[in-house]
């Protein structure tokens, strides 16, 4: 006798024995049972999920004998001719290769005659998104209103390609894929029906290469049997499938997570020589690393009689939980990109080795220990603590320190002026601040009193380049331009040997003026200072002194700004956004002290963020620190922004005044009766005009 496949031999006959698909086998039960049925069933999923399984039970329902019921016999013949596939009234039609408008007519006009043998005429349309437009089009008018004796079954694996007007016609039922312990289930009882040897951890690699199709997992059954002569071992499945044995993951997690390079490359090398897919070692990776995440957060969540639950175990408790996100996502980035490697080899030792230059060299420190060191001990009280470093951070710690650095990042975004100070110069005893870092200072009266008057230097001795910006500030700080001159170290203007200055100790100091007085909040140093020390010439040595402590030292780029100056001056500023706006659209009023008073005639830009920006800008521009007042009202044309529209309106005319001179066009117009179109004459501005 002809051997039956199991897919074909284990197929189910009723409802109970259907596996996975619950929530359809309920509807439609319930619907057989109350006599409520629908003339039209539309089955979506993916390969091997029970579609048809589904439309042959439907239609022995429809037409068993016993009656309309949900539990058919299975024994009257009905049942039997269905099941055998030679049942005159159940059609099962693929619409792969019968998609035509004319395949689907002449289904029609035999679907209007009464059934020969069966209660119910029963259409069955597999892959029914093949069909062609003039096909669904076709029946239409069928499928809406049938034969009372006609039922329609449609099944699909892409149902976005059916038309809306289809679906609205039919009653939906997604079929879920199988999950791996239904599978291992179902095959347990087949095999056992079967006489065949298996066991657990081999009918797990079956499911999981089935990918939710009990279809596959049957068909790689029969393979199995074959392969393994009738006993269905791990090993074999391995060899069969292709796999990798877990247990080589497991010792490349190990050496991961102990960093040995050398263990990496030799995990590596064994895959090569059993000619295992590195694509597949990557997933399977990906896959054992979740499983490690997940018993690291939920603890019991993986099975005890899980094959490599021991493994699991053991990395959840070796490995930080950062760490296996950390891999997690490199294994499947490093998937994704194994085809642009010049070969599998080369791009699965690159994926390991960036998961070692990722990973700290360090034992992680846990967040949540308070930040004790590694070994459970507190450095001493007189040992140096060491500096972090991003690159030997765990990445919890980085966090951490990203954390910390938020408030004082917070802190100098809120910045509206920018004044450069000296700092006292490192000694043996204090160590220097970081160059990078924008040093912040406090002043009290204590600081006050113990500045020595005669270590302060005078204020002109201070080089420009420092006071405007020193070379040695951070030029990533959002104050740093580095389009101004005076903050260019190799500015020919700025010579920090001939000034006697070492440029490099200056720091910058930026106070916020909307939550502090920037000169009240600051006592005078006038009587600290001897009365034979000229006090217009003196700063504090790591120490704030702002403009009120010292005679007002206006710059001359200040004492000559006018309204005439100012649109060019404000067309040229190095801003962007609400303060460009701002500067381009707002006219100079004049001066008072070191308070610069403009006027725009948008009220939103006079209250707009960008003015602290703006003043910012001024102050660099101009050496000193300014206050800017920014009142609302009518602006004449003395603004950028009205000097701009006034070229370019002089431009166009130009323009068109050229355009209507140029000999060509005048000998257009003389013999052909040409004219020049009002309004098609366009100027050609540059992008700052504009």
């Amino acid at each position: 006798m002809t051997y039956l496949v199991l897919a074909r031999k284990w197929r189910p006959r009723s409802f109970d024995t259907l596996v996975g698909q619950d929530h359809v086998v309920r509807a439609l039960t319930h619907a057989l049972s109350t006599q409520r049925l629908h003339h039209a069933w539309l089955f979506t999923g993916t390969r091997g999920v029970g579609k048809t399984t589904l439309s042959r039970i439907l239609a022995k329902s429809l037409n068993c004998e016993t009656g309309i019921t949900a539990t058919p016999c299975g024994a009257c013949r009905a049942c039997t001719e269905i099941d055998a596939g030679r049942f005159v009234d159940y059609v099962e039609l693929d619409a792969a290769s019968n998609r035509g408008v004319d395949e689907m007519t002449q289904l029609l006009e035999q679907a209007v005659y009464a059934p020969g043998s069966g209660r119910f005429k029963v259409y069955m349309i597999d892959e029914v998104h093949m069909l062609t437009g003039h096909a669904f089009n076709a029946m239409l008018k069928t499928l809406e209103e049938p034969p009372p004796h006609v039922k329609f079954i449609l099944a699909t694996t892409d149902p976005q390609k059916i038309p809306v007007t289809v679906l609205s016609r039919c009653l939906q039922f997604n079929l879920k894929q199988m999950t791996s312990e239904a599978i291992v289930e179902h095959l347990q009882t087949v095999l056992a029906q079967e006489d065949v040897e298996f066991q657990i951890p081999a009918l797990r690699l079956i499911a999981q290469a089935a990918s939710g199709s009990m279809r596959d997992a049957l068909s790689l059954t029969d393979q199995a049997i074959a392969y393994s002569a009738g006993n269905l071992t791990a090993e074999a499945m391995q060899g069969m499938l292709g796999t990798i044995d877990q247990r080589y993951l497991a010792r490349l997690l190990r050496a991961l997570a102990a960093g040995s390079g050398a263990d990496v490359l030799h995990v590596a090398d064994e895959l090569a020589t059993r000619g295992l897919s590195y694509s597949g070692a990557l997933a399977d990776l990906a896959i054992l690393l979740s499983r490690v995440a997940i018993q690291q957060r939920i603890p019991g969540a993986i099975a005890a009689d899980e094959p490599m639950f021991d493994e699991i175990a053991e990395l959840a408790g070796l490995m930080h939980s950062d760490l296996v996100q950390l891999f997690y996502s490199v294994a499947v980035h490093s998937r994704n990109e194994l085809s642009l490697a010049p070969d599998e080899y080369a791009g699965f030792v690159m994926a390991c080795l960036r998961m070692l230059a990722l990973a700290p060299q360090a034992e992680p420190v846990d967040p949540l220990d308070g930040g004790s060191s590694p070994s459970g001990q507190r450095p001493a009280a007189g040992d140096p603590a060491p500096a972090p470093s991003l690159a030997t951070a765990s990445p919890a710690s980085t966090q951490a320190i990203s954390a910390s650095a938020q408030p004082v990042a917070g802190a100098l975004s809120s910045v509206s002026s920018v004044q450069s100070l000296p700092v006292q110069a490192p000694t043996a005893s204090a160590p220097a601040a970081p160059r990078e870092a924008v040093a912040v200072h406090s002043f009290d009266e204590q600081q006050a009193d113990s500045v020595d008057p005669h270590d302060i230097p005078a204020w002109e001795d201070i080089p420009p380049a420092v006071e405007a910006g020193p070379p040695g500030v951070d030029a990533g700080h959002p104050n740093f331009d580095a389009g101004d001159p005076s903050v260019d170290p190799g500015h020919p203007d700025v010579d920090a040997g001939d000034l006697g200055v070492d440029v490099g100790q200056y720091e910058s100091f930026v106070p916020d003026d909307s939550e502090y007085d920037a000169y009240g909040q600051y006592q005078s140093l006038d009587e600290d200072i001897p009365a034979d020390v000229d006090a217009a010439n003196m700063v504090a040595v790591n120490t704030p002194v702002f403009a009120s402590e010292r005679p007002k030292l206006r710059s001359p780029k200040l004492s000559r700004m006018d309204g005439k100056a100012w649109p060019a001056l404000a067309a040229q500023l190095p801003v962007t956004g609400l303060a460009a706006e701002l500067a381009r659209q707002s006219e100079w009023l004049g001066t008072e002290g070191d308070q610069i008073r403009l006027r725009v005639a948008v009220r939103t830009l006079a209250a707009t963020a960008g003015k602290a920006r703006l003043c910012t800008v001024l102050s660099e521009h101009f050496g000193t620190v300014v206050q800017l007042d920014v009142e609302f009202g009518a602006t004449g044309e003395e603004t950028a922004h009205a000097v701009a529209q006034a070229e370019r309106a002089a431009r166009q005319k130009q323009a068109e005044h050229d355009v209507q001179a140029d000999p060509f066009v005048q000998a257009l117009i003389q013999e052909f009766g040409a004219k020049v179109i009002p309004g098609s004459v366009r100027a050609v501005f540059n992008d700052r005009a504009a």
